[in-house]
């Protein structure tokens, strides 16, 4: 045996102890942090992976599973009940998502400009996002009752007739979006309050010095400097909107109300799955709107950053 052969044979039961000790120097740490890991795998990692396995099931939540391949994803491409929820969530969102960041984006620059009692304008306007969904959605449903209601009745004192707001798919889509924008304006408000904060006043002061007006300052400083934060918002607020469930659930039940008008990707999903014990088929919804979420998350990504670029 030559001198190498004896060091490599030497060397590798040290290495293996030399191993062996920092893992015992690092299990206390290992052990510190398990706790999350192992929650993880219980409540996230699991429930996501058996629900792809349960995709491919037929099952009813209580008898035997019976495997039926692809076929309840190729009737999810022809269920028009599905893609009707599609276009339902799909206008919720635009008619929230887009007034809701264009108030937070103003009233961001009022707070980032007020003088004193800024925190007590910052707890009023996050107060919403804290408020429990549930008694939100029980005071907008008495706001838009059909008969009376706060804005029925303004609109009775106004002279106008009533609208029966929760029996039309319209009216329906309002209220909920009503409820969306009262509750995040707020808190995608304070984002933008830090988005602004973090942004260099020698900016706007050259700016100001070099004849720049504010329309000027807010597309050529302002709006490129908040581009991060807000993509982050649309990207969230796009997540949430597509996972639209409590409000319609609460104000029109798992039905979705006359027209279906409230029926969303994600009550459609709790009808099928919970109502209708269509456990398999409810978890082929939940990947449909997996993929949908990725999707509009990629092309919010693209606009947004087209649009910076300019």
């Amino acid at each position: 045996m030559s001198t190498i052969d004896v060091v490599i044979t030497q060397s590798k039961p040290a290495q293996t102890k030399s191993r062996w000790q920092v893992a015992r120097r690092l299990l206390p740490f290992y052990i510190a942090i398990s706790p999350f890991y192992i929650l993880f795998a219980i409540f996230g990692l699991f429930p996501v992976l058996f629900s792809l396995y349960l995709a491919f099931q037929k099952w009813d939540g209580i008898g035997p599973m019976r495997f039926v391949g692809w076929n309840q994803f190729l009737y999810l491409l022809t269920d028009m009940y599905f893609w009707q929820a599609v276009v339902n969530t799909l206008e919720i969102w635009v008619m929230a998502t887009i007034p809701m960041l264009c108030i937070a984006l103003v009233l961001a620059f009022l707070l980032n400009a007020a003088g004193r009692y800024k925190f007590l304008y910052q707890v009023a306007y996050f107060l919403p996002n804290v408020t429990s969904l549930v008694a939100i959605a029980i005071i907008f449903g008495s706001l838009f009752a059909n008969q009376y209601g706060l804005l029925n009745v303004l609109l009775v004192a106004l002279g106008l007739p009533k609208i029966a707001w929760l029996n039309s798919p319209f009216g329906i889509k309002t209220a909920i979006a009503s409820m969306i924008i009262w509750q995040y304006t707020g808190y995608n408000a304070i984002i933008y309050l830090a988005g602004l904060q973090s942004i260099p006043k020698v900016l706007y002061e050259a700016a100001r010095i070099d004849g720049a007006g504010a329309f000027q300052i807010f597309r050529h400083i302002t709006t490129p400097m908040l581009r991060p934060v807000i993509l982050f918002t649309v990207i969230t607020s796009t997540i949430g909107g597509l996972q639209t469930f409590t409000e319609p659930q609460v104000l029109v039940s798992e039905t979705g109300g006359p027209g279906a008008g409230g029926m969303t990707i994600v009550l459609y999903l709790y009808q099928q799955a919970f109502v209708k014990d269509r456990f398999g088929y409810g978890s082929t919804v939940g990947w449909g709107l997996f993929v949908l979420i990725v999707l509009f998350s990629i092309i919010n990504w693209k606009i947004v950053q087209r649009t910076g670029a300019r």
